[in-house]
């Protein structure tokens, strides 16, 4: 159980690319990150990333109708079935082929996918239990260039498909004899999107140049006809009777498309003729258009642009509501929730995600990750916030607990290095390579100090002291580590003897001991209160990459460039063990390497340590898919994560595929996305336009910062897919303590049943089932807590701590679960002080629980008191009489004078008499 973390979120990344979606309630937006999905939740204010990958980053995702499934296709065709109920994957499915997008029936009893130059029915997956959840009904053949949008008529009866060839193409869902195709043209360029009009067969098509078509239909839906069998068929349907539905649907059927029918073919068909055609683009202001959504019932189309503006139009007169730019970087996605009332718009360019009301012209929902990868992280003291340094120069703020950013400083002019927090949580302190070490404020969010050395140098690393006073930052350049003060922000000391550039910094938790890494192969750890003078030297073997204290600053753990892992004593500076970790790296090739993978994690090493919350285990990570937790102790490894699965980026496979090398070299070299709308434009000779600069890459997978939470129940890694939450998993709650074969939950009922509570309770942490523990706690009366508590054995109280920290996320008890924890720190902390170590986890576990409540009823509280104060200065204000207004500005300043006095004295009034109210 103590090693069981499980993948729980990912911070950092709120869009790739892809389509975005709302949920069937409008109240939640799912966007694909990279391989996963995750689901923002707006109306609650948090978000959830599921628990599932793909092989690729996804594609395009289809929800059904009712909200409940889930079909995500990745770039190679992979597809996931997905309960999002379950938050489970049903169903794995490969369609043999590149997907561009994939779209659920409104009846929700089949979806059709967009490949290549055709689009293929299947039937949906139903509530019946089936063994092959995909079953293809039919093929339509048409396009001549790849398919690129879908959009199905209210009743099912029909879908449009429209095409890179500048057509469009109107397909019967059934075998209609007035309707099995029919092609649209009148567009210059490729088709990004086409709607159907609400209850009707009416087209609205639009085309990358910014055209749009609208098409009129002569039939109502209601109009169209089943085709009746004729010949062999009629006869094998005449004998077949009897025989079901379901034989019928295995079999698939083609429909092939003709552009220009005979007139014959025409005859009796439903035909369609352009109504109007409008353009978006003015003259001078051309922009392409690259994607766009409309809700039916409310007539609303909106268009987004490559400039990174959106348009909303009333349809079919095209009258403008409203425009607007939210970026500078093309619009990838849009979406319009049930309602119409909020447009989510995703920026494949900057990993944008906002969500817009139109009506009162609001964000609901306005979040981005880094444009760089991530460098580093670091948690608040409680485990309720971690800030995140980026190459792009932004120290973003996460909230744990909502999964959202709430505040970005963007103060740095260059990459930032390091980010640290003080002991009080409230201040954060970043280097950077603009030469500057900066102080954040969390209370007013403002830059509120900044630290210079008197020479430019930049920043690799920074280190506050445990008492927030003393600031260090290590030199990349110059090789020095400099001292400032926090209170005056001036430079205090220099401290020289490095030979090479310093990689890390870490302060003694117990100790004002300043221990500094650098690529000379030492360790130096400094003595701040002796004139800040060398302590010892630790020599090394190799280049030092990493250093860290355990949390009771007892060991010191050091990672070289070697692979190893050197642990110390900071006061006798002798080595107590060393761990080999070169083989448990296991570091993937790249596409482009001339050497394997075995050779070149010669090279590897980790580059960034981190103890557990308990100082038993060491969390090391570096240029692997791989993160790695030791037992200190026994020096062995205890367990390995594979942060990642995603093939899209680089040096994920052992082994390269042997297909890709030819003769003239690796086929890697060539841009796969060539000539797509977001890839390279493909380089002919004699072509000047464009950027002949431009190059398509594969990030490379890597881990460059770990960080347990203090609370122990979770760790955070910073890779190149975002920030990963792995926390403890809690569905593996069978884990006993001491148990014997009388523990049983009817036994323990039984005993509460006598009021025996406290053997009660004891029995249901030794069977450890949440359900039990509660049950048995929640019966204890109110008036007996203490009683009850004060009678705990002391090695049942940590436990009895944990489950009150986990159960204030959840439970409404608040006033019953706070007498509890009162009386156990009362009637026990004495004797938990000696083991106060190993119980920091669970204290700060427990304080980061009680701090949120604390935020939430202490806003409540504020804004019942601003009430009741306005209420009782309105209720003494009934019986004071107001002058009269007179014209001149003198009287008219007097008066106005007389009003701030007497409402002055009115609110003097109020607070006076709020005394007793509150009370």
């Amino acid at each position: 159980m103590k090693f069981a973390y499980r993948f729980s979120n990912l911070l950092g990344t709120v869009y790739r690319r892809g389509n975005l979606n709302f949920t069937h309630d409008g109240n939640s937006v799912i966007s694909p990150v990279g391989n996963r999905v995750t689901v923002f939740d707006l109306k609650n204010n948090k978000s959830d990333t599921l628990p599932l990958a793909t092989r690729y980053n996804v594609k395009c995702v289809g929800l059904s109708p009712d909200g409940c499934l889930a079909i995500i296709v990745d770039e190679g065709g992979d597809a996931l079935l997905v309960s999002l109920v379950c938050k489970s994957v049903l169903h794995h499915f490969h369609f043999k082929g590149c997907v561009h997008s994939v779209s659920f029936s409104p009846d929700g009893r089949k979806f059709v996918v967009t490949k290549g130059n055709i689009a293929q029915m299947y039937h949906a997956p139903g509530k019946k239990r089936e063994f092959n959840a995909f079953v293809l009904d039919k093929t339509y053949f048409g396009p001549y260039d790849e398919t690129t949008c879908i959009d199905w008529t209210d009743d099912s009866r029909c879908f449009v498909v429209g095409s890179k060839d500048m057509s469009t193409w109107v397909f019967g869902a059934e075998r209609w004899d007035n309707l099995i195709y029919y092609a649209l043209g009148g567009h210059k360029d490729a088709i990004v999107a086409c709607f159907f009009e609400s209850c009707s067969l009416d087209v609205y098509t639009l085309s990358q140049d910014g055209a749009l078509c609208v098409w009129q239909c002569d039939t109502p839906p209601d109009g169209l006809r089943l085709m009746a069998p004729r010949g062999w068929r009629a006869d094998l349907l005449q004998r077949d009777k009897d025989v079901g539905e379901d034989e019928d649907q295995e079999k698939e059927t083609t429909v092939r498309g003709i552009a220009a029918p005979t007139e014959e073919e025409k005859k009796g068909k439903v035909k369609y003729s352009r109504l109007a055609k409008y353009f978006f683009n003015k003259e001078g202001d051309f922009n392409n258009l690259t994607a766009a959504a409309y809700h039916k019932k409310t007539h609303l189309l909106v268009t987004g642009f490559a400039s990174g503006t959106f348009h909303l139009h009333e349809l079919p007169e095209f009258n403008l509501i409203h425009s607007l730019s939210i970026s500078d970087q093309r619009i990838s996605s849009i979406s319009i929730n049930s309602t119409g009332d909020w447009i989510a718009f995703g920026c494949s360019g900057l990993g944008q995600l906002l969500v817009w009301e139109w009506q009162s012209e609001s964000y609901v929902l306005k979040q981005q990750g880094h444009f760089n990868s991530m460098v580093t992280l670091a948690y608040s003291p409680n485990g309720q916030y971690i800030v995140t340094g980026g190459d792009d120069g932004k120290v973003k703020v996460w909230d744990t607990l909502s999964g959202f950013c709430f505040i970005t400083f963007t103060e740095h002019s260059s990459g930032v290095t390091d980010v640290t927090f003080t002991a009080t949580g409230y201040v954060i302190v970043t280097s950077s390579m603009d030469g500057t070490v900066r102080a954040f404020d969390l209370h007013r969010y403002r830059n509120f100090r900044t630290f210079t050395s008197p020479r430019p140098t930049q920043f690799s690393c920074v280190a506050v002291d445990s008492s927030g006073e003393i600031v260090s930052a290590g030199a990349h350049d110059s090789f020095e580590v400099f001292l400032w003060s926090m209170q005056t922000g001036r430079l205090l000391d220099v401290l020289s003897g490095h030979e090479g550039p310093i990689s890390g910094l870490s302060f003694n938790p117990a100790k004002c001991v300043l221990a500094s890494a650098s690529w000379d192969k030492t360790v130096r750890l400094w003595d701040m209160y002796d004139s800040w003078r060398t302590k010892e030297t630790l020599s090394l073997t190799s280049d030092v990459l990493a250093v860290a204290f355990r949390p009771d600053g007892a060991e010191l753990a050091v990672a070289t460039l070697n692979s190893q892992i050197i642990f110390w004593d900071p006061e006798s500076a002798v080595q107590t063990g060393s761990i080999e970790g070169r083989h448990d790296l296991r570091a993937g090739r790249k596409e482009l390497d001339k050497i394997t993978a075995k050779h070149s994690a010669k090279g590897k090493s980790f580059t960034t340590l981190c103890y557990s919350a308990d100082g038993q285990n060491i969390l090391a990570g570096g240029l692997s898919k791989f993160v790695c937790i030791y037992h200190v102790k026994e020096q062995i490894l205890v367990k390995k994560f594979e942060i990642s699965c995603n093939h899209s980026l680089d040096a994920m496979e052992e082994f390269l595929n042997r297909r890709k090398m030819t003769e003239f070299g690796n086929l890697a070299l060539i841009d796969q996305d060539a000539g797509e709308e977001d890839g390279v434009a493909i380089p002919l000779p004699g072509v000047k336009k464009g950027d002949m600069s431009s190059r398509h890459f594969k990030p490379e997978i890597r881990v460059t910062s770990l960080r347990f939470s203090p609370t122990g129940r979770c760790w955070a890694a910073t890779t190149t897919e975002g920030l990963l939450i792995y926390s403890l998993d809690a569905r593996m709650v069978f884990d006993p303590f001491e148990l014997d074969t009388s523990v049983t939950p009817s036994r323990i009922r039984a005993v509460l049943h006598q009021r025996d509570f406290t053997k009660a309770i004891l029995m249901a942490f030794r069977l450890n089932e949440r359900a039990l523990i509660q049950e048995a706690l929640e019966s204890v009366p109110q008036d007996e807590v203490k009683v009850v508590s004060s009678s705990l054995p002391e090695a049942y109280v940590e436990k009895v701590l944990e489950f009150l920290a986990s159960s204030f996320e959840v439970s409404r008890h608040l006033e019953f679960y706070l007498l509890w924890t009162q009386h156990l720190l009362m009637q026990h902390g004495q004797k938990l002080k000696p083991r106060a170590g190993s119980l920091l986890p669970a204290v700060q576990f427990l304080q980061k629980s009680i701090q949120r409540h604390l935020d939430d009823l202490s806003k409540l509280c504020d804004w019942n008191r601003y009430n009741i104060r306005y209420a009782l200065a309105l209720s003494k204000q009934r019986g004071v009489k107001r002058p009269p207004e007179s014209l001149g500005s003198e009287e008219e300043a007097a008066v106005s004078e007389d009003d701030e006095d007497s409402l002055h004295l009115l609110m003097g009034a109020g607070e006076e008499d709020e005394e007793p109210m509150l009370s």
